[in-house]
């Protein structure tokens, strides 16, 4: 226990330090508070940005539904709906193809020069054609995000499939494994390392995508919360949004990170 309240000290002794800063230049007038308002200012605001827009009426239902009905939250859950929904999509895809591609040369010599191709092109690059193809709303920003995650989770599982030390799959065989027993029992779970790294990796994309995404297709989220308050000059309401988005990603990378551990407990790399 001490060990753990030690290490969460020293993660946030650099934080409290640049924070303490910021605020001490803030009042001390060095910044100018439309441009860069000094932290108590942008918790003010971020409170205000989560607490109900309206005041709690039981005729208009539970208490529950009133706690969550501010803007911060339904524009973070807005985020995060599109960013599982598009991973969903995008990894969906990327996880079967990038185990066929894998093991199949064939396949992989098929399509691995269209793909490189296309993997170089920012998913920002496809916002007019997203437009153009889906309209406005969600379809647009879960094609962004679907592309973003795609390729993060294809590359790393075909390299995950590849890497497979030889000695095993010729053991297996040794052993009479069909192919369809050698696949399930020896290369998907020693690629399974590749996999998630890839998903961990297309998660973080598709949180960043969602971001500009919704600043240019939708009309609820965090991502279109900061371009409103860009709008009013509201600076304080910039960098409160940007701050949940911080928060919203680093929950995201810390349970993705539990659950490789979890998932990943015979690997010998995470013993200890």
């Amino acid at each position: 226990m001490r060990n753990r309240l030690r290490h969460l000290a020293t993660s946030l002794a650099v934080p409290a330090l640049v924070v303490a800063v910021w605020e001490a230049l803030s009042r001390a007038g060095v910044f100018s508070a439309a441009i860069l308002p000094a932290p108590s200012q942008v918790l003010v605001r971020w409170w205000q940005y989560l607490l109900p827009l309206e005041p709690y009426d039981p005729a208009q239902g539970g208490r529950l539904g009133w706690l969550v009905s501010g803007e911060l939250i339904q524009d973070a859950l807005g985020s995060l709906y599109r960013v599982v929904v598009g991973f969903l999509i995008g990894g969906g895809i990327a996880l079967p193809l990038g185990l066929v591609m894998g093991r199949r040369p064939v396949v992989n010599a098929l399509l691995a020069p269209a793909l490189e191709i296309v993997r170089p092109i920012p998913p920002i690059a496809f916002i007019p054609l997203s437009i153009l193809w889906f309209g406005l709303g969600n379809p647009p920003a879960l094609f962004l995000i679907a592309l973003g995650a795609f390729f993060p989770v294809l590359v790393n599982t075909v390299a995950g499939v590849r890497n497979v030390d030889a000695i095993y799959v010729r053991a297996a065989r040794n052993l009479g494994a069909s192919e369809g027993v050698l696949f399930r029992r020896v290369i998907l779970p020693a690629a399974t390392p590749y996999i998630l790294t890839g998903v961990r990796v297309g998660i973080g994309v598709a949180f960043i995508v969602v971001i500009v995404a919704e600043m240019t297709a939708v009309n609820r989220g965090l991502g279109y919360r900061i371009l409103e308050a860009r709008e009013f000059m509201w600076s304080d309401k910039i960098i409160a949004g940007m701050i949940s988005i911080g928060c919203c990603g680093l929950g995201i990378d810390v349970f993705m990170d539990r659950l490789n551990r979890r998932l990943l407990r015979w690997h010998r790399g995470l013993e200890g």
